[in-house]
């Protein structure tokens, strides 16, 4: 059965099958338009634990989803595959391995004592697996992309996507990065770790083909971050809550706001979307969650506007969904992850339907 037989022989308002692929999908890998990279990776987390969960809970999660957006009602006649490979519990049994060891150095740290000889070495070699697993991204996203696919990716913490970009910088000589985040994740070296979740901006401004970082959302920041901003001659661009919702109270729109915001984009945009972002209600077990922030329908809107702006979206990353006592944080982690691939889809002039209307 090839996909045009499968497209015509699946019932998209039936229940998904066990042994579908994400969203209940009945496409192989070969056969989606999209491929979607789990990376359970959360080695150097300093509060909140559990996004290396992110991508399961998702895939989880994405099986109650209706298959009919209203934006993009063809979408799911692409094909969307999570690849969960050896590639993937490969990277798990590293993560929970690093994290380990990542403990009682921030620990010590927390606790204003030097680092032992042996918690130095123990630094010394988390920081070597991290760039070997940045390296593993890179080669894993490339081999999807190099057979014609839309790549994502799906954290994990938000370390996990520098690999991402370094893949996309092999392909792309100018992009930009919309960041929808409570935090800047500016941080050198966040407590010593190359390759902290608190400083995936901060490396992937080491990389001369990114242009540009547009920050959205932002609640949350140290004095180094601040610093770094201003020695970038703009190359870093900062919409804090505070401002954006000011500007909200004293009548500027949400539409001005997103025009402005993506106005400061280059032509070519890599999204990057820690789940923080957004208002904690809708992520409360997230690991770093911050008062204030976007609802959902302002997140979507903001992808959606990028989405018909002209700009070209070459890929994007959600990361810090982490699991509860429910399955609330997949939830929303599965329906802004099906959101994000419609924007991209249709960005990249994919057939993803005619938007439904009821008026």
């Amino acid at each position: 059965m090839n996909k045009q037989d499968k497209i015509d022989s699946f019932d998209p308002s039936e229940p998904a099958v066990a042994d579908a692929s994400i969203f209940g999908l009945p496409f192989t890998a070969d056969e989606s338009d999209i491929v979607i990279i789990p990376v359970p990776w959360e080695v150097t987390v300093s509060y909140g634990h559990g996004a290396s969960d992110g991508p399961e809970v998702i895939l989880d999660a994405s099986f109650q989803v209706d298959l009919l957006h209203q934006e993009f009602p063809e979408l799911w006649k692409l094909g969307m595959y999570m690849e969960w490979s050896q590639h993937t519990i490969d990277w798990s049994e590293r993560s929970g391995k690093y994290k380990l060891m990542a403990q009682p150095i921030i620990e010590a740290l927390e606790e204003g004592m030097p680092l032992s000889a042996k918690l130095t070495k123990d630094l010394e070699a988390i920081n070597k697996a991290g760039a070997e697993f940045n390296d593993d991204v890179k080669k894993r996203v490339l081999y999807w992309m190099e057979r014609g696919k839309k790549v994502v990716l799906l954290g994990g913490d938000h370390s996990t996507p520098l690999g991402y970009y370094q893949a996309l910088a092999t392909k792309h000589d100018n992009f930009g990065i919309l960041h929808l985040d409570a935090h800047m994740d500016l941080r050198i070296a966040y407590e010593g770790f190359t390759y902290s979740h608190a400083s995936i901006m901060y490396n992937a401004l080491q990389l001369p083909q990114i242009s540009k970082i547009v920050q959205v959302g932002i609640r949350d920041f140290a004095q180094q971050e601040v610093e770094v901003v201003k020695s970038m001659g703009g190359r870093v661009k900062v919409h804090t809550d505070a401002d954006l919702k000011a500007k909200q109270f004293e009548g500027e729109t949400w539409k001005q706001q997103c025009d402005r915001i993506i106005e400061q984009l280059p032509e070519k945009v890599a999204i990057s979307f820690d789940i923080d972002g957004l208002q904690p209600l809708y992520c409360p077990n997230t690991g770093t969650p911050v008062p204030g922030g976007m609802s959902y329908e302002q997140a979507a809107y903001l992808l959606s506007q990028l989405g018909k702006s002209g700009k070209q979206i070459i890929g994007f990353d959600l990361v810090e969904v982490a699991p509860g006592e429910d399955d609330w944080d997949g939830n929303v982690g599965a329906r802004m992850l099906f959101h994000m691939c419609g924007v991209l889809a249709s960005n990249n002039g994919l057939q993803t339907g005619e938007r439904v209307e009821f008026q």
